[in-house]
């Protein structure tokens, strides 16, 4: 890999690191601005985010285990020749399908 693609990989990497602690400032901005009411509990639980540090490292893992060839297969499935190409909300079915490799 190219210095300058490195370096291309590592700002939308710090992007999207800058971006969760927007949203993490955000949410405690709201939480500690609003009444000391408790807010009430919101009726379908909320699915906790699956981060890209998760997702590489399922995929580096199964990597090492010699299935680097259907990892390439599974990203090119969602249109990127890198993990970091990846939409986040295809992280989910991505992980799944990553998880899978290997079991049968």
């Amino acid at each position: 890999m190219g210095k300058m693609s490195e370096l291309s990989l590592l700002m939308k990497e710090l992007n999207q690191c800058g971006e969760t602690l927007i949203g993490i400032s955000q949410s405690l901005s709201s939480m500690f601005s609003s009444s000391d009411e408790p807010t009430p509990a919101k009726s379908a639980p909320e699915e906790k985010a699956i981060t890209l540090e998760e997702v590489r490292a399922v995929l580096a893992e199964k990597s090492r285990d010699g299935h680097t060839s259907q990892i390439r297969e599974i990203l090119q499935k969602y249109g990127a020749d890198k993990l970091s190409e990846i939409n986040a909300s295809d992280y989910p079915a991505l992980l799944a399908e990553a998880e899978v490799l290997g079991n049968g």
